[in-house]
């Protein structure tokens, strides 16, 4: 028996050991295929980065989202790295059944950590598996977030995890044995039982058993590193070593995730100049290793674990958009397409070979096959991800938000659209109307500069216009950036009114652009379309610059505290704060809800008249998930007397969008269910009398579909749409004094929320 153990184990290890090797050195050549990143943007401030690693780590702060799964993954996850000493005296055990390690052989301590992580362990890994197992069957289908995971690799993983953990219990019960341990030791507190139980078998049974017993542990950990050095592109477990890097390099040292703003258009590293490209600049993403090495990295790094699937509106509307699917083909496609990038071949812009066919004679037929696939195509096109999977995306951000190794699908995503629109204008035609209205009438409807103003002829009260009735914006607390929606739109032009007048009771200082401002770009750059969003981007910071009373001509600066702008619009709010400052335009920004919140607090608005009802919130994607707040909706809605507010059951972190978002607003929805249909039924379900949201994109969408519902009779008639502003001003105008002495008229009833 030991012979048998030792040669088994000890093949076992050779070649699980020079697999390794290999695939270690084939990840690290595969990932280098990816284009360099702007230098400092992945390694700054390498000691925060380190920080936030471990805290992610030992925290487990994405995979505790989930309960019951991140605490059994904690202990699977540390187990994995702690019990190694274990296999270095299970070779010990080849050799000499009664052999320990030295120094901690024998230490309680660690003997005790030992006993405790390895049961923890087993116990941690039998809860996931049961968690599949039982996932599957009762959620069939896109309900399971398993859904087109790779199962078997999932299962070979989980079992080796099982067999190793108890063949560590197992050695753990014969040691107490082979060393006499008589009675309750501290050393053993968990395998007390089968070392009990393994007590009087003669010493060469107990020999036997450990030599068995240790090459089982030794041998299904060198198979399991045999399978996994043969199948590169197995996430399921390269995760456990790759996660660690994907982390450390992730966009933002601090630990944020990957949303907020959208990455400058690079090529080769550097950022694009737009008026002055170079003749080699590559235009977004038509093959997978024009993605960045960090994106390489990402699709290696993908666990299947369909959390992003699982929160994905468009995943769960019918839609084929899957964000682990969608990682998982570019992942596959990469790998399999590697043997071919590795010997030097890759196309050009104009489709040309750049290898020679003596360099390209020994790349497999499947590398090569690979390599004739188009990136995004039709099924008929052999694609690897099919369009209609592309433009499915609203970027809300579920995915990266709840990824628990950090991966940027979203960045990926708008890549891929990037070369699609602005090199093979290859896109939704209904989107196409919205950029061509942007390019003559820089807004997305098309309509004329001077109806942005339109709306301030409808307030009894005066909004000053820079330029007009203000010089500049020295002169005033804010400025309000009203957005295309705000001053077009029927719908979202009442919350613009409602903000407006809340600041004029509240005596809050502001003055609104003068009409010939731009649209951010957010849908175009969500869209694709870098380079018009970089025009609008432009014009506006110049304009806005100016406003604030900046002159480049006479090096004239305005400190960013003092550029202070409020918008209604968080499409808006994000693209300004978060993204205008890629133009040179550094702004202090906040949403109307912050600065309403704010004002409440300090008693300059006071909530008074209850406004009666059951109201639920919507988060907006790009005010909640992409800037993280999330409290002043709510705080209002708190301070309105009258209401009582319940949430639905996707909410904050995993509220569920409103299908507008990545440009979605301007494209018709073909395929499956209309992502405002599902938000509306699960608003519906609670059966409130108020909707909220603070959004006007979400408004739109929301006030659709409720319509939709009152016509089919789904919905009641009185439910009201509205933005978190028009509540709040219907509590803060009180009704007039009654009639009196003086003969003064009594007050009218106030009029309900609208």
């Amino acid at each position: 028996m030991q012979l048998a153990a030792i040669v088994v184990s000890l093949v076992l290890t050779a070649v699980g050991v020079a697999l390794l090797a290999r695939a270690v050195a084939q990840i690290y050549r595969f990932v280098k295929l990816g284009q360099p990143v702007p230098a400092g943007t992945r390694t700054n401030e390498p000691k925060q980065r380190t920080i936030t690693l471990v805290k992610e780590f030992l925290g487990h702060t994405r995979m505790n989202r989930w309960g019951i799964v991140g605490f059994a993954h904690w202990f699977v996850a540390i187990g994995f790295l702690t019990l190694p000493p274990t296999l270095a005296q299970a070779y010990g055990q080849l050799f000499r059944a009664d052999w320990t390690l030295p120094v901690l052989g024998g230490f309680l301590p660690f003997e005790m950590y030992i006993e405790f992580i390895g049961l923890a362990t087993v116990l941690g890994i039998l809860v996931l598996m049961a968690i599949r197992l039982l996932n599957l069957p009762t959620r069939p289908g896109r309900k399971s977030r398993f859904a087109g995971s790779t199962a078997w690799q999932a299962y070979f993983v989980e079992y080796v995890i099982l067999t190793i953990g108890l063949a560590i219990l197992v050695l753990r019960g014969l040691e107490g044995a082979i060393h006499h341990v008589e009675g309750y030791e501290a050393a053993y507190f968990v395998s007390y039982p089968l070392v009990a139980a393994f007590d009087g078998l003669s010493t060469g049974t107990l020999q036997n058993l450990i030599y068995f017993t240790a090459m089982v542990k030794i041998g299904t950990s060198m198979i399991w590193m045999i399978t996994v050095s043969l199948n590169t592109a197995m996430g399921i477990a390269w995760h456990r070593f790759l996660a660690f890097p994907n982390i450390w390099f992730k966009r933002r040292s601090n630990g944020e995730v990957a949303l907020g703003p959208l990455q400058p258009m690079t090529s080769g590293g550097k950022p694009i100049d737009f008026e002055d490209p170079g003749e080699d600049d590559v235009f977004g993403v038509s093959q997978v290793e024009q993605f960045s090495w960090k994106g390489i990295l990402d699709f290696s790094t993908c666990t299947e674990c369909g959390r992003c699937q699982s929160q994905c509106p468009a995943w769960n509307t019918g839609k084929p958009l899957s964000p682990k699917l969608l990682i998982m083909s570019l992942r596959d496609h990469a790998h399999a397409k590697a043997p071919y990038l590795l010997a030097g071949g890759g196309k050009t812009m104009e489709g040309e070979e750049r290898a020679t066919e003596e360099q390209l004679k020994d790349v497999p037929a499947a590398a090569l096959a690979e390599a004739e696939r188009p990136l995004v195509g039709t099924l008929e096109e052999n694609g690897v991800i099919d369009p209609d999977v592309l433009w499915s995306c609203t970027t809300c951000g579920a995915c990266v938000e709840q990824c628990p190794v950090d991966i940027e699908h979203v960045d990926h995503i708008v890549d891929m659209r990037r070369y699609q629109v602005m090199i093979e204008s290859a896109f939704p035609s209904e989107a196409g109307t919205m950029l061509k209205n942007l390019e003559k009438k820089g807004n997305p409807w098309g309509l004329a500069k001077k109806q942005r103003l339109a709306w301030t002829q409808e307030v009894d009260f005066e909004v000053p216009v820079v330029g007009k009735d203000i010089e500049d914006l020295t002169e005033v607390d804010y400025l309000y950036w009203v957005g295309c929606a705000g001053a077009l739109e029927d719908r979202a032009k009442k919350t613009t009114k409602a903000f407006a007048e809340l600041l004029h009771i509240a005596g809050v200082k502001f003055a609104i652009m003068g009409g010939d401002e731009k649209c951010t770009g957010d849908s175009a750059r969500r869209l694709g379309n870098e380079f018009l969003f970089q025009q609008l981007g432009a014009e506006n910071v110049g304009m806005l610059n100016m406003a604030f009373g900046e002159d480049e001509e006479e090096g004239v600066t305005v400190e960013r505290s003092k550029k202070k702008i409020v918008a209604t619009c968080p499409h808006c709010f994000n693209t300004i704060a978060n993204e205008y400052p890629q133009l040179g335009g550094h702004y202090e920004v906040i949403h109307h809800t912050q600065l309403l919140q704010h004002l409440i607090d300090e008693g300059r608005l006071v909530p008074v008249t209850p406004v009666e009802g059951l109201i639920t919130y919507h988060d907006p994607c790009y005010l909640g998930r992409h800037n993280k707040v999330y409290t002043p909706p709510r705080e209002i809605i708190g301070r309105v007397p009258g209401l009582r507010n319940e949430e639905m059951h996707r909410h904050k972190e995993r509220g569920f969008c409103c299908g507008a978002g990545g440009a979605r607003m301007w494209m018709e929805e073909r395929i499956g269910k209309r992502i405002n249909t599902e938000r509306v039924d699960e608003a519906l379900s609670l059966n409130p009398d108020i909707v909220s949201t603070a959004c006007p994109f979400c408004l739109v969408m929301l006030t659709d579909s409720v319509n939709g519902k009152k016509n089919e009779g789904k919905a009641k008639e009185d439910i009201q749409v509205v933005d978190v502003a028009q509540l709040l001003l219907e509590s803060v105008r009180t009704p007039a004094e009654p009639e009196d002495a003086t003969g003064t008229e009594p007050a009218p009833e106030p009029a309900p929320a609208s």
